[in-house]
């Protein structure tokens, strides 16, 4: 799955790790005050803060661009040197951009963020009855809102364009390396499917869970310091009392509770949902040597394989049931957790300074942050396809090294038996190879 598109994955996801934490260290040390001997201007805090399209050519931006650049340039030349591969450029190039364009995309939602204080603040005031509102600051506001909302349009249709094209080379790479080994694999049960649908299934999956994963972490480098600063606002929360950044607190502990709580009570649904895929596999296999041959598919052996069906899909549905119960109270509960915890701060709004709009830029932050957390949560069943998805291709990975099936593998071989290789359909059906 990996090593067909990536130079050595274990080493290469390493070292993206390793050489981001080192690039950020890099730049949170002083390195993003270096822009400056390059005549791209001074950075301040207030960059931040800035309301306009002109937020993404500040001085902290267009250094960071720099950066960036020179970051993912020493590291692209040492993989190409050290490790060449025939599709470094998609994996390794092609990667760098993908993630840039995601960070590039959250930043969209920073500007909106900063965007809605003026905004919404100018709307609290035209509520009040002595106020001398002009209709202009309201349709400036709105012409700056309209040019970055036109960006994001832009960079959400580039992005999704290049990563289509990023996933389907991924799935060409699986499909290539696979058909080189096909010797070996042909007698691993469901050996076309895996190849066919399981690999188009994964880089769909991919394409979509992917960008989310990605998405989630660059929203938190984002936001994270945002909701952190915007804690200066709150005084204390319900219950608790004052707490150190109770909006970042609040936030980190009720994502992770989600989190944990979700995962907790979904444990059995990967495997359930691996078994489900064998057994339509076997059945439908069962139907197809039916076609050609008059001995296979009769009655008592299709009753049998449905029979498996029928069991996977009941178990299938009873898991689903409380997980979903689970699932929808905490979202439920999600949908008012901000706005409960602020209540101790509107009550006392008037005193701390805190307006309408920052309470707007402080429930988009939070709300941004915790759906980042929570991407567990919200992507849960899409995750278990995965990684029954990941189980069945994982066989064809031990079958080319030459290792051990996987455990729920070597569990349908004692059941079913091991084919002997050939193309006989009168041969009996298994995942031996």
């Amino acid at each position: 799955m990996f090593q067909s598109f990536f130079p050595k994955p274990k080493l290469f996801f390493l070292s993206v790790i390793v050489w981001t934490a080192v690039a950020m260290m890099v730049w949170y040390a002083g390195g993003h005050n270096w822009g400056s001997y390059l005549g791209l201007g001074q950075p301040t805090p207030e960059d931040g803060q800035i309301v306009g399209i002109h937020y993404f050519w500040s001085p902290s931006f267009l250094w960071l661009y720099v950066y960036y650049v020179l970051a993912v340039a020493i590291f692209t030349a040492f993989w190409f040197v050290w490790s060449p591969h025939p599709w470094q450029w998609w994996s390794i190039v092609g990667s760098a951009v993908i993630l840039f364009n995601t960070y590039f995309g959250v930043q969209i939602s920073v500007a909106l963020n900063n965007w809605r204080r003026p905004f919404f603040d100018l709307v609290q005031g035209a509520f009040n009855k002595d106020a001398v509102t002009n209709g202009a600051d309201f349709y400036n506001l709105l012409w700056i809102f309209a040019t970055i909302a036109f960006m994001a349009i832009f960079v959400f249709v580039a992005s999704r364009f290049l990563i289509s094209h990023w996933i389907f080379r991924w799935r060409t790479a699986m499909n290539d390396y696979y058909m080189e080994r096909w010797d070996k694999l042909r007698h691993i049960e469901g050996a076309s499917q895996r190849v066919q649908e399981d690999t188009m299934r994964f880089a769909g999956i991919m394409e979509g869970l992917g960008v989310q994963m990605i998405d989630a972490v660059m929203t938190l480098v984002a936001f994270l310091p945002l909701l952190w600063s915007l804690s200066q606002y709150v005084t204390e929360l319900p219950i608790v009392g004052a707490i150190p950044a109770p909006l970042f607190t609040a936030a980190i502990v009720w994502s992770l509770f989600g989190t944990v709580l979700l995962a907790a009570v979904g444990v059995k649904l990967p495997g359930l949902e691996f078994r489900n895929q064998r057994v339509e596999a076997a059945y439908r296999k069962e139907l197809v040597y039916g076609e050609d041959n008059a001995e296979r598919a009769q009655p008592p052996t299709v009753k049998e394989l449905f029979g498996h069906v029928r069991r996977n899909y009941f178990r299938l549905y009873f898991h689903y049931m409380y997980f979903n119960v689970f699932r929808s109270l905490y979202l439920q509960a999600d949908n008012i957790f901000a706005t409960a915890i602020l209540i101790p701060t509107i009550l006392v709004a008037g005193a701390v300074g805190f307006t309408y709009g920052i309470m707007q830029q402080v429930l988009t932050a939070f709300g941004q942050v915790s759906s980042s957390f929570q991407i567990l949560v919200y992507s849960w069943t899409t995750i278990v396809d995965l990684l029954s998805i990941y189980k069945r291709l994982k066989a064809f990975e031990s079958a080319i090294g030459g290792e051990e099936l996987p455990t729920i593998d070597q569990e349908w071989l004692a059941i079913h038996g091991a084919p002997v290789p050939g193309d006989d359909p009168s041969q009996p059906v298994g995942p031996g190879v």
